[in-house]
């Protein structure tokens, strides 16, 4: 028996199976049962072929340590001198490598010939090359808690009863919406039913629901702030749902252009508008539900880092003041990992079934194993301890990305920074214009977006506008970089750039 089960050579007559190899987990090779069981005359050549077309197509990478000829033998059902001689072959040909008395690996001529695997994790042009990476989005994944998030997998691995592993409720697992639920109540203002919270791959998937759910009722255009996120447009276009600017000011989104563009929904981000930092004030709060009611239309309320403010209180959710009008997501893309790939949305009633089962026929729920861990976390309070810490860790990088701006651009102006992971940073026009700033930051290695790039606004006084992400940067990253940025060498004194 293989580790993994599964008998290798039964009733072929050989001699018992010895014990598994300790390298590579048994079922990898499988893909040689084929070629032993073929006619004994070719049987030693159908292995060589096997084995080197698992190694040439990279199905047995480079580096990857082979059975002993005494295993592999064992569990193909063939005798040992016939391993011994495949092995012996490919190793003279340069596929294998026999090391004495550490036994046989996947050499280095295979590893040219093995397909290579493309990262297409977003990336912007140039990055890999950058000294310091301001651009925004992204949390410090270093602070991800892994030994908290391995005690509570293990738990569950130990208790999550067998029916569990089923098939899930595409809205989610009951007991992570009832503590999602608990939780959104809490601590963000919402009204949380646990039957109409929906669990989804973060707010993308939310928004992406929301939109196929839209356009099966006629809607054909959604609102989206300006400036705002462009990644709205491009999760409602794939959903075919086109998208309109809505001017944003000092309190939100404008009514006035809100009524008149017809629309009947609208994406918002109202607790900490991205990427300006405010908050919606209380009356374009109520201006914006009055709209929603009067054109019998719905509200997508994005909480981007609502979780996240460093002067008082979060402000409450636009969601509980009308849960029938907003649809509420969020995630834990910058509280855990964006790579955790979980999110939640709170429906109104009026959707929820076209939601679900859209949710339903999309991917049939979300993994069963992941809400169970997150809903450990969070009802054993690992969640709002994760989040008192990077409220922390966050506070003292804003602080010490204003610290820079004040020291190395005097005269600049910020906003956005009672909250969130970023903020606007506003350069006296000396600096400008914003193409020639964007151009000395390539070179000096730092990279960074303009306010001007998240809309259709484009400056008029001259002035530099600057979207800067701190979360992922340390202290000394982020001094080092505003230091490149203004011209100077990482130890703050003046380069060649300059």
């Amino acid at each position: 028996m293989t580790s993994s089960g599964t008998t290798w050579g039964a009733g072929r007559g050989d001699a018992p199976p010895a014990a598994p190899s300790a390298g590579v987990p048994q079922p990898a090779w499988e893909l040689l049962l084929p070629a032993a069981g073929a006619p004994a005359r070719g049987r030693g050549r159908a292995l060589q072929e096997a084995l080197r077309e698992a190694v040439r197509t990279g199905r047995i990478g480079p580096g990857t340590r082979l059975p002993s000829s005494r295993a592999l033998a064992a569990d193909l059902g063939v005798s040992r001198g016939l391993v011994t001689e495949v092995y012996e072959q490919l190793t003279a040909e340069g596929y294998l490598r026999s090391d004495r008395g550490s036994g046989t690996w996947v050499g280095g001529a295979a590893r040219s010939a093995a397909p290579g695997v493309r990262d297409l994790a977003p990336r912007a042009p140039g990055a890999r090359s950058m000294r310091v990476d301001f651009r925004s989005g992204t949390p410090d994944l270093a602070l991800f808690p892994r030994a908290a998030w391995g005690a509570a997998q293990r738990a569950v691995l130990a208790e999550l009863a067998h029916r569990q592993l089923g098939y899930p409720d595409p809205r989610g697992l009951p007991e992570l919406r009832a503590a999602l639920a608990a939780l959104l109540t809490r601590r963000r203002g919402v009204v949380a039913d646990p039957e109409r919270l929906v669990v989804c791959s973060g707010v993308a998937q939310a928004a992406t629901l929301l939109g196929f759910v839209l356009r099966a009722r006629g809607v054909r255009t959604v609102g989206v702030e300006d400036p705002g996120s462009p990644e709205h447009a491009r999760l409602f276009a794939a959903t075919g749902v086109d998208t309109v600017w809505l001017p944003v000011d000092e309190e939100g989104l404008e009514p006035g252009p809100l009524a008149a563009s017809g629309v009947r929904a609208v994406v918002a981000t109202p607790s900490h508008q991205f990427p300006s930092g405010i908050a919606y004030s209380a009356r374009r709060r109520a201006e914006l539900l009055d709209w929603a009611r009067s054109v019998d239309g719905f509200v997508l309320e994005d909480d981007y880092d609502g979780d996240f403010r460093y002067d008082r209180a979060p402000v409450g959710a636009l969601q509980g003041l009308d849960p029938e009008r907003v649809a509420y997501a969020g995630s834990v893309s910058k509280s855990l990992a964006p790579g955790m790939r979980l999110g939640w949305m709170l429906v109104p009633e009026s959707l929820l079934d076209e939601v679900v089962e859209r949710k339903r026929t999309m991917d049939l729920g979300n993994p069963a194993l992941d809400q169970a861990v997150l809903a450990r976390f969070v009802t054993g309070g690992g969640y709002d301890r994760q989040l008192r810490r990077c409220q922390r860790a966050y506070r003292e990088r804003r602080d010490a990305l204003v610290t820079a701006l004040e020291r190395h651009f005097p005269g600049s102006t910020v906003r956005g920074i009672a909250a969130g992971l970023h903020l606007i940073a506003h350069l006296p026009p000396e600096h400008g214009p914003t193409a020639r700033l964007l151009d000395r930051a390539r070179a000096a290695g730092v990279s960074l977006r303009p306010l001007e790039e998240y809309g259709t606004a484009r400056p008029t006084d001259g002035a530099v506008r600057l979207v800067l992400g701190y979360a992922h940067l340390t202290p000394g990253e982020i001094a080092r970089g505003v230091a490149l940025l203004a011209g100077r060498r990482g130890d703050g004194r003046r380069g060649a750039a300059g």
